[in-house]
Order: C-alpha cells, then sequence, then structure tokens
C-alpha cells in the first residue's frame, strides 16, 4: 500500500509525521505501508516569517526528519493528479517526467498570493508570499542605497491592511533604517480597500494595532484600492498618485492550482471542501488539508483560516485519516475550537488574541517575546528523532492551544 502527500509545507509536514506515528502505533512496517512525500525540495519554507529581514535564512531541512521516520522523500512537482487511475505524474527538477501510483492521496499544496490582473502589478510589484518572492524584495531593499535619494526611493506602500501587510509594514521603518541609514527620510503607507485597518481582526484589538501604526510612523490610505503602478509610483482608486520604488503586494491569497485538479466542489479561495475527517466527498482515496482544504473548526460556524496555526493540525488529521482507512482503523473528525492570533509589531511590540471574537490578552513586548517564540520554535520542525517525532505528530495534541 502506498499513501501519497503531495507538498512539504506545514500541512504536508504534519500529514507525513502523523501517518507515520499510526503506522508505528498499528505495528505496520514501511514495506507494507509506503509513506511518499513529493515536493520540490525536502525543506519546510517557514513562510509566516517572510517579512522579515535576511528571508533566505528562513527555511528548515526535512530530508533527516523524514528519513527518521521511514517516510520517502520524492523530488519533483506533481503536475496531474488522475483520481481515477489513483495516478500522480511528477516533473523533476531535470526535467523528466516520473508517476507515482497511490492508495491514498493527501493535497497538501498550499496556497499562492491572489495577484489582480492591475496594471503594472506584475513588473513592478514585490511580495512576501514564497522565499524567492521574500529574497527579491530584500535584493531590492538593499539595492535602495546605491540609488539617489528622490522619486520615491525611500517611500514602501503595501497594498493590503490585513495580517501579512501589516506585519510587512510595521518592520519596514526598522528595516529601511538600517539599509538607508538613520537619517533617511523614510515612508510607509498601507493602502487598504476596507474602512478600517486590520478589518478582519475586530473593533477590539484595532486601537491598539492603529496605536502601534503611529507610533512607527506608519500611514494608512484607507476606503482605497490601487489602480495602477508604474515606474514612477502608484496610482490609488481615489486618484492619488504615491512615488514609491517599492509596492507590496499583500492583498489575498488562493489555494494552489493543482486543486482545481480534484473533480470536486471548491470554495471562493479555491479550497477543495471536505468532510469532518477531511477526506474530499465524491473522490474515492483523496485527502485534502492546510490551505487547500475548506474544513469545519467546530460545530459553530468555524472554518479553518489559511494560516499556519490550521495548517499543522488539518495535516496531523489529515495524515492520520488517510494512513487509518488503509490500516482498517477508525479515521479521527478534524476539531480546533482553540485559535490565536500573535500579531507581529516590529519595534511597536506584538498584539496576541485569544478566540474567534479575538479578545486581547498580551500586548507590547510581552506578546512580543510570545511572537518570537511562535517563530523561531513553535512552528520549526522536530528534531530528526524517531520517537520524538512520530510523538510530535499526535493530531489531538498538534496546536492545541
Amino acid at each position: 500500500m502506498r499513501l501519497v502527500i503531495i507538498g512539504a509545507g506545514f500541512a504536508g509536514m504534519y500529514a507525513a509525521l502523523s501517518a507515520a506515528r499510526l503506522r508505528e502505533i498499528q505495528g505496520v512496517s514501511p514495506d507494507e505501508l509506503e509513506i511518499a512525500l513529493v515536493a520540490p525540495e525536502p525543506t519546510l519554507v517557514v513562510r509566516p516569517r517572510l517579512y522579515e529581514q535576511n528571508p533566505e535564512t528562513l527555511t528548515a531541512p526535512l530530508l533527516d526528519v523524514l528519513k527518521a521516520i521511514d517516510v520517502t522523500y520524492v523530488q519533483g512537482s506533481v503536475e496531474t493528479v488522475e483520481t481515477q487511475s489513483r495516478m500522480v505524474r511528477i516533473a523533476t527538477a531535470k526535467g523528466t517526467k516520473k508517476t507515482l501510483s497511490y492508495d491514498r492521496v493527501v493535497v497538501a499544496t498550499g496556497s499562492r498570493l491572489f495577484r489582480p490582473n492591475i496594471p503594472g502589478l506584475a513588473e513592478h510589484g514585490f511580495s512576501v508570499d514564497s522565499l524567492d518572492d521574500a529574497i527579491t524584495l530584500d535584493k531590492h531593499l538593499h539595492g535602495l542605497a546605491k540609488r539617489p535619494a528622490a522619486n520615491g526611493r525611500d517611500t514602501v506602500v503595501v497594498a493590503g491592511g490585513g495580517f501579512t501587510g501589516i506585519e510587512a509594514a510595521t518592520e519596514m521603518p526598522a528595516r529601511l533604517r538600517a539599509i538607508l541609514g538613520p537619517d533617511a527620510k523614510t515612508r510607509v503607507i498601507i493602502v487598504e480597500r476596507n474602512s478600517a485597518i486590520a478589518p478582519d481582526m475586530g473593533a477590539g484589538p484595532r486601537p491598539i494595532i492603529e496605536s502601534a501604526l503611529s507610533k512607527l510612523g506608519v500611514e494608512t490610505r484607507l476606503g482605497a484600492g490601487v489602480a495602477s503602478l508604474d515606474k514612477s509610483g502608484v496610482t490609488l482608486s481615489n486618484g492619488e498618485h504615491i512615488e514609491t520604488e517599492t509596492v507590496i503586494w499583500a492583498a489575498g491569497i488562493r489555494a494552489a492550482p493543482l486543486t482545481a485538479q480534484i473533480p470536486a466542489e471548491r470554495d471562493n479561495f479555491g479550497r477543495l471542501l471536505v468532510d469532518p475527517c477531511l477526506r474530499v466527498p465524491g473522490v474515492e482515496g483523496v485527502f485534502a488539508t492546510g490551505d487547500a482544504a475548506r474544513a469545519a473548526c467546530d460545530g459553530e460556524g468555524n472554518y479553518a483560516l489559511m494560516s499556519c496555526q490550521h495548517a499543522t493540525r488539518m495535516g496531523a488529521f489529515a495524515g492520520n485519516n488517510a494512513a487509518a482507512e488503509l490500516l482498517g482503523v477508525p479515521t479521527r473528525p478534524y476539531h480546533q475550537k482553540a485559535y490565536v492570533t500573535c500579531l507581529d509589531l516590529g519595534e511597536a511590540g506584538a498584539l496576541f488574541t485569544r478566540g474567534w471574537d479575538r479578545k486581547v490578552e498580551m500586548v507590547g513586548d510581552v506578546a512580543k517575546k510570545t511572537k518570537r517564540e511562535i517563530n523561531t520554535i513553535w512552528i520549526y520542525p522536530p528534531k530528526a528523532e524517531r520517537a520524538a517525532a512520530l510523538a510530535s505528530a499526535d493530531p489531538e495534541r498538534v496546536t492545541n492551544l
């Protein structure tokens, strides 16, 4: 039997760990149940940190962890999922093609930044969505120091006032000072279509965010969107033109395109609708998880967000359940009632909330300490020690906040 996991992000990593854990518990050998993880590189990109400086350091190796738990790593990108024949077709980095049959497959392909067809966005926009994007932005920012202090060189516009946009914007003043010098007249501006910053956070945490932006000198343009970009800067939907050489697009994500190959229902974000055990209804042998799946967290109408926090736990349930079906043991319905946010606010500290109503629990330096712990310890892979790695993937305990 073979279980194939597509993707090495947070959901894919935990799917592999959890499936291997159940295989071990059931006393089944890797020869009887092969678990194969397919990804371009055996590396976890620590995506929640890509707004930080030195993005090239924000990865974690997975090969030793996978070897420790007897998970086969298959290098390449899945181009096609053939659900009727239960086959995935893989393109390797060398340009060759190969196929891999499966008895169960877990789609853990993550998400991508949504880039609308705005004039000039593709040519002049930056992002912190992927490792390559973040490295490109970092190189661009360092290159600004070699340019004359004119034509908006010292101005950064962030399009999108949600989590990613706020974290990118609040990190930017310190990054710009480090590159351009303390005397540079830097400006950071967040552009948000909604009438309030952080539209998803609600009224409780918002004053704290607004105070942090004010403290850092970050400006906002609310109720306006980006109409176009060109070499001179960005033009907003209200007609305002801002001179800048740096526009960071942080306005929404969608499930990776591979989900469209699964003959099943998807939501407006391209996520596959799944049942409580993260199966894709009507498509035998297919599970979806992380940003590729729309899953109910509880019985109160809350659904998993496209976030690391939900992806890790969903991954653990998906891997466990896919293996459980093959091993003939009961599956476990996914549930995740605990929900927290920890929003980095740069030199103004951080903001920690709990619950779907986002009750503020910590702010400032105290919350910043928690954010650092999350970013540098909690979200990294377990050590490449078999017992510890397998123990880390109990679905009931993963991301149990």
